[in-house]
């Protein structure tokens, strides 16, 4: 696995362009935007998904089919692109932290526990979007596989306001608001229960990668 993330690192290095228009971009949204969490999100989201670039890289002029001639299983192939998707995501995560912590240090605004909370929610939800991403990459390749994607959290974003629509209609209760009323420890044991469950997917998907990688033929 660990010559498989060279390989991609070494892809992700020749497009360090994009990597500092982005770091800037997002150096923007902060300093001149009093919403850090967007920036914070929008930072996480995007560097995450580079390593759904990664598979278009691997399949480009037939070149899986001399990738799996080198001493790796299938198996270790699809673990090593969720692997990547979290290194990917984590790093950037921490750096979008960084950068909202010194604009509201620079702006003279206090880092609020609503901030923290936002900040830590992201994290599952990046690991539900590449649960979601990556075994339709793998599966429909680059361009069905957009399309896939697109319409997949789509759905999930349509379902997620469907069920707090129905759950404020017929038992009066506001999901957010309630959220917003928890003390700071149960928001502590909800994040935690939130990555734990993230994680479990992610665990699932990656079970459903192998089996799609498994049954492709190069």
């Amino acid at each position: 696995m660990k010559g498989l993330l060279v390989k991609d690192f070494k892809l992700i290095c020749q497009q360090k362009n994009f990597f500092i228009i982005l770091f800037i971009v997002t150096a923007g949204l902060l300093f001149i935007n009093d919403d850090v969490i967007f920036p914070l999100g929008f930072l996480t989201f995007v560097v995450s998904l580079f390593s759904v670039s990664t598979i278009s890289y691997d399949e480009f002029d037939n070149g899986n089919a001399f990738l799996f001639t080198l001493p790796i299983t299938r198996r270790i192939y699809a673990a090593e692109k969720y692997c990547l998707a979290l290194i990917l995501g984590c790093t950037g995560w921490a750096v979008a932290v960084i950068l909202s912590a010194a604009a509201s240090v620079i702006q003279e605004k206090p880092l609020t526990a609503d901030f923290f909370f936002s900040a830590f929610m992201i994290l599952p939800i990046m690991m539900l979007i590449n649960a979601v991403t990556i075994p339709f990459q793998l599966k429909f390749g680059a361009d069905r596989g957009r399309i896939a994607i697109i319409c997949s959290i789509g759905l999930l974003v349509v379902i997620g306001i469907s069920v707090n629509n129905i759950v404020e209609h017929f038992a009066g209760i506001d999901i957010l608001n309630m959220i917003d009323a928890m003390p700071a420890l149960s928001l502590g044991v909800l994040i935690a229960v939130m990555i734990v469950s993230a994680a479990v997917v992610m665990l699932l998907s990656l079970r459903i990668s192998i089996g799609i990688v498994r049954k492709k033929e190069f």
